[in-house]
């Protein structure tokens, strides 16, 4: 059975508040967008569990103000699981500066999710991968 509707949408949710708590340096809502057990990957490494992606997400916005600007989502799937892919575009802010952001890197998401114990769709990995 392929995603319903109501599912790409609650998953498109899903993908909003994960750039925007991230961006906002709120690791807690970031680690959030995570099954408990979920594994994030990127050039920072490797991590997993809330603690460690909680770590993570409030680390980041201590070094940087940035900006996720995500596009061309690829969903498949069924009622409970699913994989997405998506274009990450990381905008790196500078406050003053002109112009006032740069792109600091280009990358492809890709992404398990399964639901959460309350019916909520949830990252179970989450890998970035940069182009370089």
């Amino acid at each position: 059975m392929a995603l319903s509707v109501e599912d790409q949408l609650a998953i498109q949710q899903l993908y909003a508040k994960y750039n925007h708590a991230i961006d906002s340096g709120d690791g807690v809502a970031w680690a959030a967008t995570f099954t408990p057990d979920a594994t994030f990957v990127s050039a920072s490494g490797t991590f997993t569990g809330t603690e460690a992606l909680t770590g993570f997400g409030n680390s980041l916005a201590r070094r940087f103000k940035l900006r996720h600007w995500t596009n061309n989502l690829v969903l498949e799937g069924s009622a409970g699981e699913a994989t997405g892919s998506c274009y990450l575009v990381l905008y790196r802010l500078t406050p003053g500066e002109q112009p006032p952001a740069s792109i600091l890197t280009t990358a492809i998401y890709t992404d398990e999710l399964a639901r959460g114990a309350d019916g909520a769709w949830l990252f179970t990995k989450r890998a970035a991968v940069g182009d370089s």
